[in-house]
């Protein structure tokens, strides 16, 4: 990158978990001043914005100004010229609703996928292992514009080997066929899953029990997300997710993860001791609904994700739609330094929005 990017270099050149708070609020502040004023210049929505706030450039994580997600809902938001577009992603949304774009050029994308990588193989080792995919195919064969779930299938795909599909284009049921062949040439070895929650609940695993099929594959990883709306009201917990997937396919190790399209590359990963993971390119701050400012420890309020990846498009700091609660700083059990948090749901009376809450629509 460009010398006036030197702040942003060095945050994402850092091992993920390794910054203690003093060293990433320098860094990471930096890095978000950095691409708050790149923005600025090259967007004019994003200036717009920043001057009718009257804002300056930031001096802290936390004085970064955010931008509501749904907005990318309702602008093209971008900082590049349409011809450096290289990929195009899109939300999952209700029917009828107007999913977000996110317009990537290369660099912004070898950069979400650098650090996807770091993040991934501090949970799951480096070696590739054997990976099932709990999806079905046609949600990656358009490979220019993505949904989400296909952005993240594909995303994962690089960290497995030998992969198959759980699950049939036509009625989302069990491929029994491959998982067959599957389960017979690894049984009793570590593999790699991945899928997203409802649909790792309701077609697999909840499939998995009615065929009374158990799988052997003792010391597996499962890497999920999304989706958790619809099993909060099937009355499915999170600890009952991870005793079923043990159950029924020695999961040994399950990672729910927290992430959105509008900030692909910086998930937020679930530990084994229950908590969500900062790493040191991004961080999580909740904000009092009523005030805006920032919120400490077991305070309930609005999540706010901020990272530095996205150069192709101001979406370094954005307002979520959800409700969470920090619970710690470089004092995980895990050892990884960073803010640990919860999310608590979506915001009352905010519109559904999630990778697998649509599977119906993202099927072709």
């Amino acid at each position: 990158m460009s010398e006036d990017m030197q702040a942003r270099d060095a945050v994402l050149a850092a091992p993920p978990f390794a910054l203690d708070a003093t060293e990433k609020n320098r860094l990471l502040g930096a890095a978000l001043a950095e691409l708050t004023l790149h923005h600025a210049a090259n967007c004019p929505q994003y200036a717009g914005i920043l001057a009718a706030q009257g804002r300056a450039a930031p001096v802290g994580i936390a004085d970064v100004p955010f931008l509501p997600v749904r907005l990318f809902k309702e602008l093209d938001l971008k900082s590049i010229p349409a011809d450096a577009v290289f990929k195009t992603l899109t939300s999952s949304g209700t029917t009828g609703q107007v999913p977000s774009r996110i317009y990537l050029d290369q660099a912004t994308a070898q950069a979400q996928s650098r650090a996807l990588a770091a993040i991934t193989t501090n949970f799951i080792g480096k070696d590739r292992r054997p990976m099932l995919i709990i999806d079905h195919p046609g949600v990656v064969r358009d490979r220019t514009s993505f949904s989400a779930r296909g952005a993240g299938i594909l995303g994962m795909m690089t960290y497995g080997r030998a992969h198959i599909y759980a699950l049939n284009d036509e009625d989302m049921g069990l491929n029994l066929p491959a998982i067959t062949e599957f389960a017979e040439k690894h049984a009793g070895k570590p593999i790699f899953a991945f899928g997203f929650t409802f649909m790792v609940w309701k077609y697999f695993l909840s499939a998995l029990e009615r065929a009374g099929i158990t799988l052997d594959f003792p010391g597996s990883v499962l890497i999920h997300s999304g989706g958790w709306k619809k099993l909060e009201d099937e009355a499915v917990s999170n600890e009952q997710f991870k005793s079923v997937a043990l159950e029924r396919a020695g999961f040994d190790h399950v990672h729910n993860f927290y992430g959105m399209v509008e900030q692909v590359g910086s998930v937020f990963m679930e530990c084994d001791h229950g908590r969500l993971h900062a790493p040191g390119f991004a961080d999580v701050i909740i904000r009092d609904p009523l005030d805006w400012q920032p919120l400490g420890l077991g305070q309930e309020g609005i999540i706010q994700v901020v990272s530095a990846i996205p150069l192709s498009y101001p979406g370094h700091s954005l307002l979520t739609e959800d409700r969470g609660v920090l619970t710690g700083e470089d004092d995980c059990p895990c050892g990884r330094m960073g803010r640990t948090f919860r999310v608590l749901g979506r915001i009352p009376a905010a519109e559904m929005r999630g990778c697998s809450d649509t599977h119906t629509a993202q099927a072709a």
